[in-house]
């Protein structure tokens, strides 16, 4: 029991948080590229955060349900739709065998994700992670996006019920999501980048780093999941931007000899040959990749211990979510397993009481019966 795509969308494929530790080996880590929508997808239906999620781009897959489950849809304002009708996102979505869902298209943002409770498609891990790695074809779904007929199977078979369901709906997290007419428009407010300068800064010129932090830049076409280019003003070196290559972090900002900052993100190459001016801290990672084409781009210096303590932060808001989509509320009961829980235990009590009355007459039973058959006696009597 699963889904089975009717279309594909754009670039679906099976993402969970990266695959770590195989950089060495040349494989690059993939994962999310919105890892925060990712986790809260998943705590919206009682998955682990690390469980495995669609990820999709730009317009997002027609799907049939062929068991009852439920999900979640978050990042991007996809406007999706269940048999016809619209849903919200960020918000736990029961659905029913046979139901269909579908996507009007991104109105805000650039990636979107789907998780499915009871630890999401059945997915094989390949080197601890279900993450695709679309250069490598391997992990996902066959080690590349979906196509036209394809059907996952669910961890779970089935399930209509989780607890405290009614909790498990937050306010859609649009606050760093860029419409794609905003992201057009230069005039508007730029989104801002923090950054930790290094580990090549010393090779550029002090008017090339006065550059790269005063001036603004814009997100190109030629972005994808490896990295995204930005266009504006060069940033110059002292002696060119070449280096013996080296690893490559996420969010790390290479400069080629032309001047422009490249981005790299989940699928970057392991190592790489140009000065790197910085590092966007992770925190901000989602709202660069939610930026759509020709989005105005400007880059803030801070420290080390200023990344690490935006975090933490981060982490201590996603357990206070997960905590607050588990807290009781109304519905938060499934008539149906309540039922099958006391169905044993009256049925205990009907046998142990056959053939006998349910209520015996003792004498205080009978005086009580015989005053209510009376008429009430006056206050001053109870006094």
């Amino acid at each position: 029991m699963g889904m089975t795509a009717l279309k594909p969308g754009v670039c679906t494929t099976i993402q969970d948080l990266g695959r770590f530790g195989c950089q060495a080996s040349g494989f690059s880590p993939s994962g999310a590229m919105d890892a925060r929508a990712a986790k809260i997808a998943n705590i919206l239906v009682d998955n682990p955060i690390t469980a495995p999620v669609l990820e999709f781009c730009l317009a997002g897959p027609t799907l049939r349900f062929t068991t009852s489950t439920i999900i979640a849809l978050t990042g991007g304002a996809f406007q999706p739709l269940l048999n016809g009708l619209p849903v919200e996102m960020y918000k736990a979505l029961p659905v029913k065998r046979g139901s269909i869902l579908s996507m009007k298209g991104c109105v805000k943002g650039m990636f979107g994700y789907l998780a499915v409770t009871g630890g999401g498609p059945r997915i094989t891990p390949v080197m601890g992670s279900f993450s695709t790695n679309l250069k490598c074809h391997i992990g996902g779904y066959k080690g590349r996006s979906l196509n036209t007929g394809d059907y996952l199977s669910f961890v779970t078979s089935a399930c209509d019920f989780i607890p405290n369901i009614a909790s498990h709906a937050l306010q859609a997290e649009d606050n760093y999501l860029r419409t794609w007419q905003q992201g057009a428009d230069a005039a508007l407010m730029p989104t801002t980048l923090r950054v930790i300068p290094g580990p090549q800064a010393d090779m550029f010129t002090d008017e090339g780093v006065h550059t790269f932090y005063n001036e603004t830049y814009y997100v190109n076409n030629q972005c994808d999941r490896m990295g995204y280019r930005l266009d504006g003003a060069a940033i110059t070196t002292k002696h060119g931007s070449d280096i013996i290559s080296d690893g490559i972090a996420l969010g790390a900002i290479q400069v080629p000899h032309q001047g422009k900052p490249i981005i790299m993100l989940a699928d970057r190459q392991t190592t790489g040959g140009y000065a790197k001016i910085g590092t966007v801290a992770s925190v901000d990672i989602p709202k660069l990749v939610q930026s759509p084409p020709k989005t105005p781009i400007r880059f803030e210096a801070i420290s080390v211990t200023e990344a690490q303590r935006l975090y933490l932060r981060s982490v201590h808001e996603l357990e206070g979510i997960a905590r607050m989509v588990k807290r009781p509320s109304y519905g938060g009961i499934s008539p149906r397993k309540t039922a099958r829980r006391l169905t044993p235990i009256l049925e205990a009590q009907a046998q142990a009481t056959e053939g006998h009355p349910l209520w015996i007459e003792t004498e205080t039973t009978a005086h009580h019966k015989e005053n209510r058959q009376t008429t009430k006696p006056e206050a001053k009597e109870y006094v």
